[in-house]
């Protein structure tokens, strides 16, 4: 069976502190949107199209942690909307996986 979360249930939202760290470090070590290779402007608005958001490689719906470094990615919302919940996403661009302790352009 798979992992599912109760309706409304958002667990991002449980830990926002440290959510928000995440997110922080995300943004800090990442330039590029993981799905789609393109560049990432991180001061446009939440709602522009190309904005930057934190994906989960594992969805939260499907068990991922939205805590896990490892687990997270910078996504422009283009591609985080496209790719909703869903497992499979082939990248137009090879992005290599980030890594504990990888800095920002290695």
């Amino acid at each position: 069976t798979e992992n599912t979360l109760p309706k409304g249930h958002n667990p991002r939202t449980q830990n926002g502190h440290r959510r928000r760290q995440l997110r922080a470090r995300v943004l800090r070590e990442e330039d590029h949107c993981w799905m789609c290779g393109r560049y990432v402007d991180k001061d446009l608005p939440p709602s522009h199209p190309y904005s930057a958001e934190v994906d989960e490689l594992l969805p939260v719906s499907r068990g991922g942690s939205p805590y896990d470094r490892e687990n997270c990615r910078l996504a422009c919302r283009t591609c985080n909307r496209k790719r909703g919940n869903g497992m499979r996403y082939a990248p137009r661009q090879y992005v290599p996986p980030f890594t504990a302790g990888q800095s920002a352009g290695s």
